[in-house]
Order: C-alpha cells, then sequence, then structure tokens
C-alpha cells in the first residue's frame, strides 16, 4: 500500500513504484490541489512514477509531499506464518511449564531450592557442592519440620525436579526475546502486535517473579504450630499459576490469528446472526468458567484440599459437609478452609460441566462457521473426559501422574475453549 504523507523537507529520493493507489476520502487534499483528475488518468499508471511527480509539480510548495512504500504492511504479510509458529511454539512452551510446575508441586520438590538468580543457578558439579546445597536446604522450615530424615540422594531428586522448571521458564523468556527482537527489527510486527508482544515480555518477567514470590513463602519461618505444614502461600500459588493461564491463551490466540484467521458467516439471515452472537456470549462464559474453576483448583493444590473427602459425589455421605463454614471470619473459608475451597472446586466443575454440555447441544442447532462445529464438538468432549479425571484423582487420594493429568486437562480444556471463541470471533454485526 502506498501512503501520501507531508515532510517539510526540499528534497527527497522517491522509491518506484508501478501503482499510487489512493483513498478518495482519506486523501481528499489531492482532489483541492487539482491532482485527482490526472492521478487516475492511464497516463499515469503507464509512466514512471518519478516522472509523473516532476510533472505534477508537487515540490513548489513550502513542503513537500512524499508517495512512499509501507514496508512495514509488506514484511509483516511476509512473516505472517513464522510469526504465528513462533507464538504457537511460545504457547506450547507454557503449556509445559504448566505441566512441570504441577509435578513440582505434587513431588513437593518446589522448596528444595532456597535461593534464586536471574540467570539461573549453578549447578552443584561435584559432592562438596552437593552437600553444601542440602546444608543451605537443611537451614529452612520444611527440611526441619517434614524431611529430618531425608537422605542426599533424595534432596538431589527433588532438587532436580525444582531446577528443570526453573530453567524451562528461563527457556521460555529466551526463545520469546531472541525472536520478538529479529521480528521487531525486521518490521514483521504490526503495531497493534508491537503492543502485544511488549505484554507478553511483561507477563513473562512478572511470572518468573512471582514464582520466586511464591517459593520465599515457603522458606518463611512461620510454621510453628503443632499441626502446620510448610507449604507455598495458596494466594500467591494462586496467582502464579492464573499469570501462566493468562500468559498461554494469549500466546495461543495471538497464534490463531496468523496461522488459522477466524472464518464469518454470509448469506444468512439477521435471525441467524443474532443466534450465533448469543451462543457466541455463551462460549465466552464457559472460557470464563474454565478459568475460574483452574483458578480454585490452585487452591486445592495450595491446601492438600484434594486430601480431605476422598469421596463422590458425597462429602462423608453428606451432600454438605458440617465443617464447611468452620473458620472466622466465614469469608476465609472459601480460600483457607481445605473443605470450602473442596466444596465449591465441585461446584464450579459442575457446573462448567452443564455448561459447556449445553453448549453442544445447542451447536449442533445454530449455523456457525465451519471449524467452531469441530471446536464445540473437541470442548464437549474434553470436559467430560477432564471431570473423569478430576473423580478418580479425588477417590485415588491425588497419585501424582493423574493429579498431573488432570491439572494438564485443564489447560487442555481452556485450550479448546479458546479455539471456538476465536472461530466466533469474526461474526457479523447485527
Amino acid at each position: 500500500m502506498l501512503h501520501v504523507v507531508r515532510h517539510c523537507s526540499s528534497r527527497l529520493i522517491l522509491p518506484q513504484a508501478k501503482l499510487l493507489l489512493c483513498n478518495n476520502t482519506r486523501h481528499s487534499f489531492l482532489r483541492s490541489n487539482n491532482i485527482h483528475r490526472q492521478l487516475f488518468q492511464n497516463a499515469w499508471r503507464k509512466s514512471p512514477l518519478s516522472n509523473r511527480i516532476k510533472n505534477l509539480k508537487l515540490f513548489q510548495s513550502i513542503g513537500t509531499v512524499t508517495v512512499r512504500l509501507s514496508a512495514e504492511n509488506a514484511s509483516a504479510t511476509k512473516y505472517k506464518k513464522a510469526v504465528g509458529y513462533w507464538l504457537l511454539s511460545c504457547s506450547g512452551m507454557v503449556f509445559v511449564a504448566v505441566v512441570l510446575g504441577g509435578v513440582t508441586r505434587l513431588t513437593e520438590s518446589g522448596l528444595s531450592m532456597v535461593t534464586w538468580k536471574l540467570l539461573g543457578e549453578k549447578m552443584p558439579r561435584s559432592e562438596e557442592e552437593w552437600v553444601l546445597e542440602f546444608q543451605r536446604y537443611q537451614q529452612f522450615p520444611e527440611f526441619k519440620i517434614k524431611n529430618r530424615d531425608m537422605t542426599l540422594s533424595e534432596f538431589k531428586r527433588i532438587w532436580y525436579m525444582e531446577y528443570a522448571h526453573r530453567m524451562w521458564g528461563r527457556a521460555i523468556g529466551a526463545v520469546f526475546l531472541f525472536p520478538a527482537t529479529f521480528f521487531w527489527a525486521r518490521g514483521a510486527l504490526t503495531r497493534p502486535m508491537k503492543l502485544r508482544v511488549l505484554g507478553f515480555g511483561a507477563l513473562i518477567a512478572a511470572q518468573g517473579l512471582m514464582g520466586w514470590y511464591m517459593v520465599k513463602s515457603g522458606l518463611e519461618d512461620r510454621f510453628h504450630g503443632e499441626s502446620d505444614v510448610p507449604r507455598v502461600s495458596q494466594y500467591r500459588l494462586a496467582a502464579h499459576l492464573s499469570l501462566a493461564f493468562v500468559l498461554y491463551t494469549l500466546f495461543l490466540w495471538s497464534s490463531l490469528d496468523h496461522l488459522l484467521p477466524a472464518e464469518t458467516l454470509s448469506n444468512v439471515s439477521q435471525q441467524t446472526i443474532k443466534a450465533a452472537r448469543k451462543f457466541r456470549m455463551l462460549a465466552h462464559g464457559c472460557k470464563g468458567m474454565v478459568f475460574f474453576t483452574a483458578v480454585t483448583g490452585a487452591f486445592i493444590a495450595g491446601l492438600d484440599a484434594g486430601l480431605v473427602y476422598n469421596s463422590f459425589p458425597k462429602m462423608a455421605d453428606k451432600w454438605i459437609p458440617d465443617d464447611i463454614l468452620a473458620y472466622k471470619p466465614v469469608l476465609s473459608n472459601f480460600t483457607e478452609n481445605p473443605t470450602t475451597v473442596q466444596f465449591t472446586h465441585r461446584v464450579l466443575g459442575s457446573t462448567t460441566l452443564t455448561l459447556i454440555t449445553t453448549l453442544w447441544l445447542l451447536s449442533r442447532r445454530r449455523t456457525l462457521p465451519p471449524r467452531a462445529y469441530f471446536a464445540a464438538n473437541a470442548l464437549g468432549a474434553m470436559v467430560w473426559v477432564q471431570v473423569t479425571l478430576g473423580i478418580f484423582t479425588l477417590l485415588l487420594y491425588v497419585p501424582t501422574p493423574l493429579a498431573a493429568s488432570h491439572q494438564s486437562g485443564s489447560l487442555t480444556l481452556l485450550s479448546i475453549a479458546v479455539w471456538l471463541t476465536h472461530e466466533l470471533k469474526r461474526l457479523p454485526k447485527i
């Protein structure tokens, strides 16, 4: 696309071009300068651009009118697929980071590393370095209260798990930063995409800092009660997981913009469009419910609430347990009482199941873009898989492989919900 802009300059080297594209409404000043009539003559299109500019004597005013190619748009089009695959790779790496984080929490490895450095901690190389690292760990509450009988070999296993999780997070930063710098320098990013890239960078930095802030809560000397168990703050854990989910969702959405642009509906009635737009609102609601239910799952993990009331559908032969509001003030039960947190997670999970099943049934009766049907079918199937995983995780007292699958399933379910809402973003306006 060629842009016409005004510069206060006396000289300019004009790029070669075969055709000048001009929008009548945006560039009305051309008509006022008696240029519009000559602009679209055949002679203009056949003659070199520089010669025609000379004939029009555009340089006789105090300013200079410049016609130039929009290289930015051309570069963005050229690199569109490459940018899309880069964003998709980043989202995939965030997905793996969430899985690693879940396994780290389930294996109680998160507090094994008691220091944090921006560019990474040095891995112990010798037996003496391992002993020194183990001695650091022994100074903190988890060892003193819970792991006093831990051996050095056992410590190495949990240390490696936390180390892998941290280094994977740093790898995400590198995979994001270096291609982002390249694409920015090449002009491959549009202005809206540049703003997104800056947001991605801020979220990655915030995620890393929140991770260490979460770990610090488990290293503090605040576990003095007889029943206290050293663990990270459930609030910080939920914030850490929420940031990961938000970052993943934004990466995935942006990659779909580049690789799988949404389709639209054509030649349909206003009533059909109205029904499809209502369906889209419900799809966004289901997506929000999936996210919110996953956040309550972080409180489940932070409080080990999956180890209480390991029965379903009732809780100790009751639909509503007696200690559901045992804490004071009452609102603290929803984030600090393991019974209430598990009850809330059950209710939200059941509600999400009902909403998505309803959404799937409605998709059979609505006119939607073609790929939206596949997304709705996948979402309807995945929600039943996820609920089944959750029930068996509870009944079997939270085995690590099953619990990790349940957490991964929540992100998979969110991914499909994002895909569905993305397919519906281009619906015509009423």
